[in-house]
């Protein structure tokens, strides 16, 4: 088990750390933690020595109060500016180092839905508010929501990301340690926010490999077409008749999907765009705020008839083009 081993009633400061980024976020909690309560401290004890000899009655000498105390006020500014300014450099660089992501990450979509977290790997497999990766190695995850805000945390990883209705969001880690740890919405989200828990499973890499390749739980099947993401997309793709305008021989002059994913796209005007998940979800959601530059905008939205899963295998089915194109 995990941090979150019941049988571990023992007090701790801080809960286990099982991630590669939680020891630097610890150590930053702690530093900030040592440097206000030094300084609480000192002040609370100059005020309670002040108090003491300058009561009313002591015979403390007042007749040459201090005028002015220019090296005390300028060190006073500049020191906290110095400090602040050290703990900015330090924590931006920390959240920096969370954000870039390793090229070699393991993505796994996660779709977040009052009240629930549905989860699906590469190859297809899904899970309910269950998520099982390897250990020491970077997973990416990839965020929607299909209703309402809500925010994935797991405590033990340091890590948290809100996931907002309309765009994906990205949260990656390296799981350190193996074992189960707590996952939780920690964003308000309706009236069963609070029940909407799950696990985090960090498993050694033959383990997770054997789990992969395992036949899927029936209780996580969907009804839609069995296979990997892409391969649900591309059967979407056929079926919403998208070759029509974007195939080749279309009689409509539509944007070419293959090639698409990862490269810059020129808009009307002198903005353009690069090609990601977000734009690509965006331009079936709501594909009028950005034209293509030279292209009409005739495309319908398809936010009213595909939910969320259903846009995350199209973008699947979208990258997979790109990837054939750009070897």
């Amino acid at each position: 088990m995990g941090d979150d081993a019941a049988s571990s009633p023992a007090f701790t400061l801080l809960d286990a750390s099982a991630s590669s980024i939680a020891s630097r976020v610890d150590l930053l909690f702690v530093a900030l933690l040592a440097l206000c309560g030094t300084v609480a401290l000192g002040i609370a004890a100059t005020i309670v020595v002040f108090c003491v000899r300058y009561r009313a009655g002591h015979r403390a000498d007042r007749r040459h109060p201090p005028t002015q105390a220019r090296a005390l006020e300028v060190g006073w500014a500049v020191a906290p500016l110095l400090v602040f300014i050290g703990v900015f450099v330090w924590a931006a660089w920390t959240y920096a180092q969370s954000r870039r992501v390793p090229p070699d990450a393991l993505a796994i979509h996660v779709v977040a839905k009052q009240w629930m977290w549905k989860l699906e790997h590469a190859n297809g497999k899904q899970e309910i508010d269950e998520l099982h990766v390897p250990v020491d190695r970077p997973v990416l995850l990839i965020l929607a929501s299909q209703d309402a805000i809500h925010s994935f945390f797991v405590p033990a990883f340091r890590l948290k990301q809100d996931v907002v209705p309309g765009r994906y969001t990205q949260l990656w880690f390296t799981a350190t340690r193996v074992g189960e740890f707590r996952m939780m919405c920690s964003e308000f989200c309706g009236s069963q926010h609070s029940a909407m828990l799950g696990r985090v499973i960090v498993m050694r890499q033959p383990d997770y490999s054997r789990w992969l390749d395992a036949p899927p739980n029936p209780a996580v099947a969907r009804a839609e077409p069995a296979g990997a993401p892409r391969d649900r997309g591309r059967a979407l793709f056929d079926r919403l008749a998208c070759a029509s305008c974007h195939g080749a021989g279309s009689s409509v002059r539509a944007p070419r999907l293959e090639g698409l994913y990862g490269g810059r796209v020129e808009l009307e005007g002198s903005d353009s765009v690069v090609a990601d998940d977000a734009y690509l979800r965006e331009s079936i959601v709501a594909p009028g705020r950005r034209i293509v530059r030279g292209q009409a905008a005739l495309m319908p939205s398809y936010a009213d008839q595909l939910d969320a899963e259903q846009i995350e295998d199209l973008v699947a089915y979208l990258r997979a083009l790109g990837s054939e194109a750009h070897p």
